[in-house]
């Protein structure tokens, strides 16, 4: 009987927070409670000045700044890198046409409420001095707070790197992980294919004794394993060498044909030259030998007594 599989538990722990969900996690989604609570209070703070104040050029550049963008709404349904960059220019843009917006509104108002107060708002040297003095320090501090800010979204946009890139790490482990049962059952059958296999060939008789090297412990067969790498790498490199000498070899055994084609020319015409001297001999009339072979007969009839007669002189 089979053990419970842990790597189907495993899988699904894994499933289970999907199921309970529904869809992914991501940034944006996660934020939309607090960018709701935050979009209300800006709401309500909104509400407040226009009840306060009654100037209509004031009230519609604050309903402006309230406005949820287009940009903003299409981000939160499809987030993209492309569409968050499309985000945050077009509130920059936005921002930067309010503050002008705003500084224009409220130097409007100052200056004509100095002229149509009564008595006249008159400015003193002294107190501009004083007012630009402010207004320098308040720069440098705006100045400090926008690098603060310009190094917390370098930090958030490291640790966004990051998260995503471990995200993505873990969504692929998790897809290994999805894979890994399906895959440890075939092994698992497989393994038990094998040892009936085995207990086959144990019960036909001498599998033990014809194949030793199949019941070794894991350190011999490791060590055996090894050194048939070694026997394979030795065998590829003499393959290597011979495969160098190839060439030369193929050119060598041409050379070799060429010279057997040539003794095969000649041993061609001779067949061909011994076969019409047989048939000339064959055909010779009245029983005269040939020229030749009698030339020769007689030749050698010279010579034997030519030696007899120099061996009786000697």
């Amino acid at each position: 009987m089979r053990r419970a599989n842990p790597p189907a538990k495993a899988l699904r722990a894994l499933e289970e927070p999907q199921s309970t969900s529904g869809h992914e996690y991501t940034i944006l989604k996660i934020s939309e409670p607090i960018y709701s609570a935050v979009s209300s209070s800006h709401e309500k703070d909104n509400n407040n000045r226009n009840n306060n104040d009654k100037n209509k050029n004031n009230g519609t550049a604050e309903n402006t700044a309230s406005r949820t963008s287009d940009v903003s709404t299409a981000s939160l349904d499809a987030p993209t890198p492309a569409s968050l960059e499309a985000d945050l220019a077009h509130y920059k843009e936005l921002f930067a046409k309010l503050r002008f917006s705003y500084v224009e509104q409220v130097t409007k108002e100052k200056f004509i409420r100095a002229i149509i107060g009564d008595p006249p708002l008159i400015v003193s040297p002294q107190e501009n001095a004083e007012l630009e003095a402010s207004n320098a320090a308040a720069k440098a501090a705006l100045k400090a707070l926008k690098a603060e800010v310009a190094a917390m979204v370098a930090d958030l946009e490291s640790r966004g790197r990051d998260l995503a890139r471990r995200y993505e790490e873990v969504r692929a482990g998790a897809a290994l992980a999805a894979e890994l049962p399906g895959k440890i059952a075939a092994l698992e059958d497989k393994v038990e294919a094998l040892r009936a296999a085995q207990q086959l060939q144990l019960r036909l008789g001498g599998a033990e004794d014809a194949r030793p090297e199949m019941n070794l412990p894991l350190g011999k067969t490791l060590a055996l394993v090894e050194e048939r790498r070694r026997e394979l790498a030795r065998v590829e490199r003499q393959l290597e060498v011979l495969g160098g000498q190839v060439p030369r070899k193929r050119k060598e055994v041409e050379r070799l044909r060429a010279e057997v084609a040539a003794l095969e020319n000649r041993k061609a015409n001779s067949a061909a030259a011994a076969r019409e001297a047989k048939r000339r001999r064959e055909n010779a009339q009245g029983g005269v030998e040939d020229e030749l072979e009698a030339r020769g007969r007689w030749y050698r009839a010279s010579g034997m007594a030519l030696r007899q007669v120099l061996d009786l002189q000697g």
